[in-house]
């Protein structure tokens, strides 16, 4: 009964976070990557093949082995958190290319996930590769990431003036879920929890300041411009965990891999906050001041 509902439970909760992600996406976003052309394809090679490589050198140095090693690389192939507009804007990112990284990253992982757990599934569960190759699994990884995504930018394109009002509500309701979430697989997987605690929470932690270091100097060293390399690093840096468990109990019905999801999903707000922070104090140091929309009007006339 408990895993029952427990798989009933986390496609729904998705969908709500999804849905309230959808309200602030309009077909605009997924547009916007023209203006940003190459800080979007720097991140996204740094999202989909970077990362995910780097993710399987630390399960290997951790000596990380079967549903966990699985579940780590999910979370590796998992778009940003719902979270990383949030810490983008505190730490002074280029918050549009948050929102355009998102909105791609959402429907490239919809395809690159699959493959990445059939890779994971061949390596660290000698099992058939082909299993997350499958057509229907690809089918349930777009229905609970994309449809309601889909939803939610349709409300916001036909009920804009609802969908703004809900916006914050919907926020609100979202990281509740969210928090939900991680407790439940937590609660659902605490003797597994308890005898891998210290690996797995080691190996977010490293993994999270990776993901965030190699977010931001990656796209630097490409001469990106610094706001636009902090939205990058808060992007992938901050990867969606409640996807990661939702597919592990729903997609692939191994509530263990749902684990490295829930202990990331709660530790990874340390070093996102202090890289934040670190952000923050540089670019208000490094960077001159923004000149006012007005004075760049006039001048531009």
């Amino acid at each position: 009964m408990g895993s029952t509902i427990f798989a009933v439970f986390l496609p729904l909760a998705l969908a709500l976070v999804m849905f309230g992600l959808g309200l602030t996406l309009a077909v605009a976003d997924f547009a916007r990557v023209l203006r940003y052309p190459k800080a979007a394809v720097i991140a996204l090679l740094c999202q989909m093949v970077l990362l995910p490589a780097v993710c399987v050198g630390l399960i290997y140095l951790f000596r990380l082995e079967g549903a966990l090693a699985v579940g780590m690389l999910l979370l590796a192939a998992s778009p940003g958190g719902p979270s990383a507009n949030l810490f983008s804007h505190i730490a002074g990112g280029n918050v549009a290319l948050n929102i355009t990284l998102t909105a791609i990253n959402s429907v490239l992982a919809v395809f690159t996930m699959p493959l990445i757990v059939a890779f994971a599934y061949s390596q660290f569960l000698d099992g058939d590769g082909s299993f997350g190759l499958r057509p229907d699994k690809f089918a349930q990884v777009f229905a609970i990431v994309l449809v309601p995504v889909a939803i939610g930018m349709w409300v916001q394109h036909r009920f804009t003036g609802w969908a703004e009002r809900m916006r914050g509500n919907v926020k609100i309701l979202s990281i509740v879920v969210l928090a939900l979430v991680v407790l439940a697989a937590v609660a659902k997987n605490f003797s597994t929890l308890t005898e891998n605690i210290g690996k797995l929470a080691t190996l977010s932690l490293i993994f999270a300041v990776i993901s965030l270091a190699v977010g931001y100097f990656v796209p630097r060293l490409f001469r990106v411009d610094a706001d636009q390399a902090i939205a990058s690093a808060m992007e992938i840096g901050i990867h969606n965990g409640a996807i990661a468990i939702a597919i592990a109990g729903s997609v692939l019905h191994n509530d263990a891999m749902a684990v490295p999801g829930a202990v990331y999903g709660v530790l990874m707000n340390i070093p996102a906050a202090i890289a934040a922070y670190l952000l923050a104090r540089y670019v208000r140091q490094d960077r001159p001041a923004p000149v006012p929309s007005t004075d760049t009007a006039s001048s531009s006339r």
